[in-house]
This record gives C-alpha cells, sequence and structure tokens, in this order.
C-alpha cells in the first residue's frame, strides 16, 4: 500500500475455517468474511428504547460553516486514504473555496432535510490485514480487517455527529444512562459510575456482586 512504508509480509499457510484448508482467493475471502461476521444472521434485543420516554419535537438548526472547519481541524493528515484516493489533506485545500464549504454545507443539510443518505457515501474497501508478530497465520483470527471509508462521508458524519450532540444534550433528550459517544465522558467515568453502585450494594450489605456485560449482539465477529 502506498500510504505506508513497505513491510515485508509474514509467511502465510493454508487458511484453516471450518476443519477445510483455503487457498483460492475465492474461498480464502469467504473463509475470512465469515468469520468476521459469523454472527450476522443474530437478532440485536432493543428493548430497551422502549423505556425512552418521547420528547416534544424541538426545531433542527442548520448547519455552518463553522462547524465543518472545526470537525476537519482534528482530522490527521496521515490517516488512510479513502477508495476514490482523497485524503484529509486535499479535502482541507478543497474547503479553502467559500463555493466548495456552501456546497459541502448544502449536500449535508440535504440529508437531514430529506432522510437520505446517497449510495455514493456507502461504497467502501474492506483491506484484510495480518497481526503483527504471530508464529502462523493458518486461522481468519490472525487477521484484522481495515475499513476505507469515502472520505467526504466521514466529514458529513463527523459534522451531524457533533451537531447531533450539542441538540439532544441542549434540549434534554440523552437518555440518563448514556456513557458513550458523549463528549467529556470517558472510561474512567464509566469505571467511576460502576464503583459507586457496586459500593452502593455493599452498604446494603449485599457482600456479592455480580457484572453482566451483554455485548455479544453488537459485535458481528462475536457468536454465542
Amino acid at each position: 500500500m502506498n500510504w505506508v512504508k513497505k513491510h515485508k509480509l509474514p509467511a502465510v499457510e493454508a487458511i484453516q475455517f471450518e476443519k477445510c484448508s483455503y487457498i483460492k482467493l475465492e474461498d480464502l475471502w469467504n473463509a475470512l468474511y465469515s468469520s468476521f461476521n459469523s454472527a450476522q444472521s443474530q437478532k440485536v434485543d432493543i428493548y430497551f428504547l422502549d423505556e425512552i420516554p418521547v420528547k416534544a419535537i424541538v426545531k433542527w438548526a442548520t448547519f455552518s460553516k463553522e462547524e465543518l472547519i472545526n470537525a476537519i481541524k482534528k482530522c490527521n493528515n496521515l490517516s488512510a486514504p479513502s477508495p476514490n484516493k482523497l485524503t484529509w489533506s486535499h479535502i482541507k485545500t478543497i474547503i479553502k473555496s467559500e463555493e466548495c464549504i456552501s456546497k459541502f454545507i448544502n449536500i449535508t443539510n440535504a440529508c437531514i432535510d430529506l432522510g437520505h443518505w446517497l449510495s455514493h457515501f456507502k461504497i467502501s474497501i474492506m483491506v484484510v490485514i495480518p497481526k503483527p508478530n504471530k508464529i502462523s497465520y493458518n486461522s481468519p483470527k490472525l487477521f484484522c480487517p481495515i475499513v476505507l471509508l469515502n472520505i467526504i462521508e466521514k466529514l458529513f458524519k463527523k459534522i451531524i455527529g457533533e451537531h447531533l450532540q450539542f441538540h439532544i444534550i441542549s434540549n434534554n433528550f440523552i437518555y440518563s444512562c448514556q456513557l458513550r459517544g458523549l463528549k467529556q465522558i470517558s472510561t474512567i467515568d464509566t469505571e467511576i459510575t460502576l464503583t459507586h453502585i457496586i459500593w452502593l450494594e455493599w452498604v446494603k450489605n449485599l457482600t456479592m456482586s455480580t457484572l453482566a456485560f451483554n455485548i455479544a449482539q453488537f459485535f458481528l465477529s462475536l457468536n454465542y
């Protein structure tokens, strides 16, 4: 790949999957895909959404030029390019034009107004790379899939994500137990919250505490 330094590829043996050996490219891909998405057909239980009370409808503010500029400032120029070969440095050069900024803002607003995501943004490329420092590479689990997304789509998602977070917090739409994907909230905050809950149970003389995580339904490669 021309966007990283050259590395010596590891010696790869025949991939073993479901007691079969695969060498042909098509068979290898099917083995890797089946391994990465082994739980894809499982249903996701979203019952917890029923607990969220319905809020009054509020007006959605349109996106601004400042939101686009702030979103792209945080993007690393050394990130992998998108399928159309664009990088963040290209986008940063493009938005120096006021006309281009206006076009980007108009498209982002149209996606929200119409409730439509362009099919062009859904095109991606998966690169399967070997995990480093393994003795042998005869199993799909010893490889890692990296998905390269359309970089303009990534920019629009950043703008929408930042705007949406401000919108839901300022209007008190956020679920009280939400601890992920929010600014100023980290893993440490989650650990403190869990520790607090456990200590409260200990105060009630409940000496044994059990903590369970239902994560399987959110990971397509975790088959349970």
